[in-house]
């Protein structure tokens, strides 16, 4: 018998270079190994037929049916002008329904000659419609002969495994690949101690890559899967406690307040108690700032939970322990409101050095790449010598030229808008590391947050302020019941006569540069033929039509940052009635006079985002109102999600949808480049019960032996795991 490739064998070398470029292009398969882990997605049973009733339009499918006729047409053409032209139809059954297969010109001979009636086949192609029927064009096929000895071979057993396949490669053909290297799981090293494996009743890593590859019975489908799912929440988890640990090393200078320092001051002056929440979570902070590593936590909050207060009171006691505090924020208006909210929450506090400045005060200072030549230059300066305790800024706080004098707490806000290169090269300005924390609104479930920020210890706001009042919120079908869209505007104009304000969302700016962009339309619009409404028509349409008469004002990011902030001050200041706005306005605005937010084409944003728009409403004492407007129909797939956004406030419950429907993406985060997911087999939603059982064991194992020198196929693995990207993603979280 010839030798068994090795597990890191190029797939050049076993299965040849044009198939091994085709995997390593389309599906990121460079190694015998990575062929191994190429898991099934489904499996089909012999006797029974995949449904042809449901089959998508428009996507690549496989599905083993019987052919039920063939015939072959003759046509006239102009490439066949005499009437030879040849078009092959064959129509295949499975019980449930009929599809039509269709093959023209010289591509007919073979399947006409091979597709027989009774013949049972796979077909793989792309569902498309024709004459208002369901076809396939040029599918490739697979024949299934019980009698030929190859066909038994590879479709030995009574489950067919279905891979994920691209159109340049059939799930089959990916299957005979893994035939080929099989042999090779017997080397598969076992990346999970013997006692784990062993106490959890779970098969050895060889075994479980057989029997997911080639399983006789549906249990040798789950106990494969069982494992395998271990694997992959174990070696993250591993990884993640490794990041931990190694952080848990790092010195830091503690930051305790003064008990009659700044932070007793703010704490004088504020007008509200603070809630329960607020006060828990910020004893957390506190008690992490004391010790001496660095604080990682990630403070998840509802959006207008008073994040931003939590964060200030941090802030505040490292300045009272003679440290710097800076804030990240995502865009310069935000950096702008956050500056101006802090210093107006601060009052004289904020003015340190200044006359009428508190005795205790300290400097707030703002950094942006905006900003003019001598306010820069004095913001830098004010950081440098440490005249300026607080300083909030965009990306801009991280170029070089900026020195600290002290820094002791990094706050970056709404994380999932930060490379992490960003992150690092903050905590990099401190003498020592900084503390970190990090804030989200948008609400992560525990088991992604386990995953993804499984480096960070979690705080978690959910008890809105006092005086917040409730959302509600509405689908308007603009194309089932325009006089929907009409009581919308109406709605606008009777709370702008109640001397409220509202929002009006578009997906798109609309001017001339995005003329190129609009080309590049997903497939939901070339449904529709309609690129994605702007805010420069919409709000014209408005200001002409069914708002005449209001103050409307318009809003995008490509407006200069100065006129950006002139709009944004303007209409807090109530100067506008209406704010015609793309998603700049998502995080962080606080208008409390602004109670409606209508959001044109909603099915066109993400269930998290429209979660964070509504937040924008609904800030003050009068009731928001969210009013989402779509034209797709109501049995869609974005109409059910505009429901789900509807009928619930609850973020948390909002991102498990959202999760569920964007899937799992790249969970180490930087990996997102529409590659595969590195989690093949685990969902974060529905295995929770694994993850915090791998998170525990990871955590366990770690203390014991922090360089795993006595698991050296678990550091295999984890070197697999996290090639050089994501070891770094890691290294930087």
């Amino acid at each position: 018998m010839d030798a068994v490739p090795a597990l890191d064998e190029p797939l050049k070398k076993v299965l040849g270079p044009a198939t091994a470029k085709v995997m390593a292009e389309h599906l990121g398969l460079h190694t015998v190994g990575d062929l191994l882990h190429h898991y099934p997605r489904r499996y089909e049973e012999r006797g029974q037929l995949t449904h042809l009733a449901d089959l998508p339009m428009d996507e690549h499918v496989t599905v083993v049916a019987q052919v039920a006729d063939a015939r072959l047409h003759t046509f006239a053409s102009s490439r066949a002008p005499r009437g030879k032209g040849q078009r092959l139809e064959v129509t295949i059954t499975d019980g449930s329904g009929r599809l039509q297969l269709v093959f023209f010109g010289a591509g007919v001979h073979k399947p006409h000659k091979e597709l027989l009636p009774g013949t049972r086949a796979m077909f793989a192609g792309k569902v498309s419609v024709f004459n208002r029927r369901l076809q396939l064009a040029h599918p490739a096929y697979e024949l299934l002969r019980a009698d030929s000895e190859e066909a038994v071979e590879s479709w030995a057993g009574a489950l067919i495994p279905l891979y994920p396949a691209t159109a340049k490669l059939e799930s089959w053909k990916i299957g005979k690949a893994i035939q080929t290297v099989l042999p090779s799981a017997q080397e598969a090293a076992d990346p999970l101690p013997e006692t784990l494996r062993e106490g959890r009743g779970l098969l050895p890593l060889p075994e479980a890559l057989l029997k997911i590859h080639r399983p006789h019975t549906k249990a040798d489908v789950e106990q494969a899967r069982a494992r395998l799912k271990w694997d992959e929440a174990f070696v993250l988890q591993v990884a993640l406690a490794r990041r931990r640990h190694a952080d848990a090393q790092l010195p830091a200078v503690p930051r305790r307040p003064r008990p009659d320092g700044i932070l007793a001051a703010f704490d004088d002056r504020l007008p509200f108690t603070l809630t329960e929440g607020q006060r828990k979570v910020s004893e957390e902070i506190f008690a992490d700032l004391a010790t001496d590593h660095p604080m990682h936590r990630l403070l998840q909050g509802e959006v207008g939970s008073g994040k931003t207060l939590v964060a200030l009171r941090a802030m505040l006691a490292v300045v009272d322990a003679g440290g710097q505090a800076a804030m990240l924020a995502p865009t310069e208006v935000l950096a702008q409101q956050h500056h101006r909210s802090v210093t107006e929450m601060m009052g004289e506090l904020a003015e340190g050095g200044m006359l009428g400045g508190a005795e205790n005060a300290t400097k707030v200072v703002l950094l942006t790449g905006s900003m003019g030549a001598a306010a820069r230059r004095q913001a830098l300066l004010d950081l440098a010598t440490g005249e300026a305790g607080i300083v909030i800024g965009t990306h801009a706080l991280i170029e070089d030229k900026v020195q600290f004098h002290d820094l002791g707490l990094v706050v970056v806000d709404e994380q999932h808008r930060f490379g992490v290169e960003q992150r690092d090269a903050l905590r990099g300005k401190g003498k020592q590391p900084p503390h970190l924390l990090v804030m989200t609104a948008t609400p992560i479930p525990r088991t992604v947050a386990m995953t993804v920020f499984g480096d960070l210890e979690t705080s978690v706001l959910d008890q809105l302020p006092a005086g917040r009042s409730p959302i509600a919120s509405h689908v308007v079908p603009a194309a089932d019941k325009p006089h929907f869209l009409a009581r919308a505007w109406e709605r606008v104009r009777e709370e702008a006569g109640k001397g409220h304000q509202a929002y009006v969302v578009c997906p798109r700016i609309g001017d001339e540069e995005d003329g190129a962009k609009a080309k590049k339309r997903s497939p939901e619009d070339e449904a529709e033929k309609r690129p994605p409404l702007a805010v420069l028509d919409i709000a014209e349409q408005l200001a002409r039509g069914p708002l005449a008469g209001l103050r409307v004002e318009v809003l995008h990011g490509r407006m200069q940052p100065d006129d950006k902030d002139a709009v944004m001050r303007g209409f807090a200041a109530g100067e506008a009635d209406v704010l015609v706005a793309t998603t700049v306005i998502e995080v962080g605005v606080n208008v409390p006079n602004a109670t409606v937010m209508v959001i044109m084409d909603a099915d066109r944003f993400g269930v998290s985002q429209l979660h964070q728009l509504r937040g924008r409403v609904g800030r003050g004492s009068a009731p928001g109102l969210c009013l989402l407007v779509t034209e797709m129909p109501e049995a869609s797939g974005a109409r059910q999600r505009l429901n789900a956004v509807a009928s619930t406030l609850d973020g948390f419950e909002l991102s498990r949808i959202d999760l569920e429907q964007r899937r799992e993406g790249d969970v180490l985060g930087q990996a997102q480049s529409g590659t595969r997911s590195s989690l093949r087999m685990l969902a974060v939603i529905d295995d929770e019960e694994v993850i915090a059982e791998a998170r525990e064991e990871a955590t366990r194992i770690v203390a014991a032996d922090p360089d795993l020198e006595r698991l050296p196929a678990l550091r295999t693995a984890l070197d697999a795991l996290l090639d050089e990207e994501r070891e770094q993603y890691l290294e930087k979280g």
